[in-house]
Parts: C-alpha cells; structure tokens; sequence
C-alpha cells in the first residue's frame, strides 16, 4: 500500500481531525510523484507541490514481517534547493499565508528547510497584520534556522542533540529545553519523551509532564507527525498551549497502536478522550 510520509502525513492528519491542510513542498517529475497527487487528491488536502525536472520524488519503502519493520529502502535527494527555486516556492507562500490559521514547519532534512528559506519565510510572516503561530518539527542540523518560532515539538534525542547536551533525567530534559528557548527565542517546546509521554514548556519556567495514555503501541512511524498536526490546530483557533497537548497526547495514542503511518479522526480523538484514565500532570518547572 501507499501512503503520504513525512510533511504529507502531518497534512493528513490536519485533514483527518477536520481541519484544512494547505501542503508545500516539492516532488519528482515521476509515476511516484504521480502517485503523491492522487493520494492528495484522496486525502482532500489542497497542495501547491511543485514537480521538479531532475529530482526524484522521495520513497521510502517498508518491509513487513508480521506487523514489524524488518527493513527500509529509501531513494531521495537530499540537497540544498537553488536560490531561484527557493524564491519560487517563496512566492507561493505569499499566495498561501493569507489563508492560514498556523503554520506548520516539517523539516525531514530533504533540502527545502535552510536558513535562507526561513529567512524568507520569515519576513513573509512579519508583513502580516496578525500574527501566526508557527510551529516547527525540526532536525538538530538545523537547528540554529528556527530562531524566533512559536513552539518547536523534538522529540528527547533531537532535544539532546540540538542542545549538545546528553539526556539522561528529568533535570537534563528540562536544562535542554531552557537551553534551545533561550539560544532561539522561542516562545514555547514541546518535548515527546516516547513512553514517558511529553513535557511541555509553557514558557521558559513553567514545564509540565503529561503521562503517555497508549494502550497498546504497536508502531511509533508517524507519532511526531499527529502530535504537531494536533496541536497546531489546537493553536490555530486559540486552544492554550497545555490543553492542546493533552489532546495531541490522546491523538498520540490512538495512532501508535496501528500499523504504520496513521491518522487520528475527530471521532476517534472523542471516543479515546471519553475511555482515558484520568492521568496526572506533573509539574516539572
């Protein structure tokens, strides 16, 4: 089967909890990137993805034995973009910000993500007349791009490696965190703590631990994805950042117990709000 990965799965996960997902980004001039707008089209996601003369559109391909992951084959091209195609994607972005409540910045490393774009993108979102919420999934290499976002969701080995500092307790996942948002700027961190669930920085003093509420996990692919779609979201029509949280934890935990990249719809998000526990949050400031 085929399925949308990397920034196209968060795009499906907005889309399956209700909301509209407006995708840019860049794919190959091929059957697989043929294949990437049939499954937009699927999915009801509106992307401007531009197809590209020379590059191929990334695929990663899974192997499954009994519901596990045995191996993974990836074909990709992962450098920087020209200056004249970043520019062209930038001018898609002034078409596209006007109608957005958030903005939501995967970085998988393909290329696209580089200080120069972000500068740009930047600048975009300081000419508009409100402000929007921009949320970043990052990667450490890139770290030093992200200066000035509204919350960036890594999760403990991207925290520790972003911070260049080993993780090894409570105390070191929250050092780290201080650490990124006073060297960025951010206003807000979201760190997913896999088992352990997240914490959450509010701001630089407040941080809070929400308890994973998985029951079963049968596959964490895509978990990152529907925590940052969810909360981005949640932000997008004004939820506080703590109660956005809570419900990307619970969205969290519907989609590690599937097989592979999966969403969480609005009723499945109701239906495991209703049959949770009551967890504790701890106050980790």
């Amino acid at each position: 089967r085929h399925v949308l990965g990397g920034a196209g799965n968060v795009a499906r996960n907005i889309t399956a909890l209700g909301g509209t997902a407006l995708l840019l980004g860049v794919r190959g001039n091929d059957s697989a990137g043929e294949r990437l707008d049939a499954l937009f089209r699927e999915e009801a996601i509106q992307a401007a993805v531009q197809a590209h003369p020379t590059r191929p559109t990334t695929v990663k391909s899974r192997i499954l034995a009994r519901g596990q992951q045995m191996l993974r084959f990836d074909w990709e091209q992962a450098q920087a973009f020209s200056t004249r195609e970043e520019e062209d994607l930038l001018h898609i972005v002034d078409e596209l910000l006007p109608r957005c409540q958030a903005v939501v910045i995967s970085d998988y490393n393909k290329g696209l993500i580089t200080p120069s774009f972000m500068l740009g993108l930047r600048k975009r979102l300081d000419g508009l007349s409100a402000p929007l919420p921009v949320l970043v999934d990052p990667k450490p290499g890139n770290i030093a791009a992200y200066a000035g976002v509204t919350l960036m969701t890594p999760n403990t080995k991207e925290t520790s490696e972003s911070a260049q500092m080993p993780i090894h307790s409570q105390r070191d996942v929250v050092t780290a965190g201080q650490t990124l948002m006073r060297r960025l700027g951010c206003k807000h961190m979201l760190t997913t703590l896999g088992a352990e669930g997240m914490a959450v920085f509010e701001d630089e003093n407040t941080i809070r631990r929400i308890p994973t509420v998985a029951r079963k996990v049968f596959d964490v692919t895509g978990a990152g994805d529907t925590v940052i779609a969810t909360v981005a979201l949640a932000l997008g029509v004004g939820v506080p950042l703590l109660q956005a949280s809570i419900l990307a934890n619970h969205a969290a935990g519907v989609v590690v117990g599937e097989i592979g990249a999966a969403t969480c719809s609005n009723a499945r998000l109701c239906l495991a709000l209703e049959e949770a526990p009551t967890v504790s949050i701890e106050d980790w400031s």
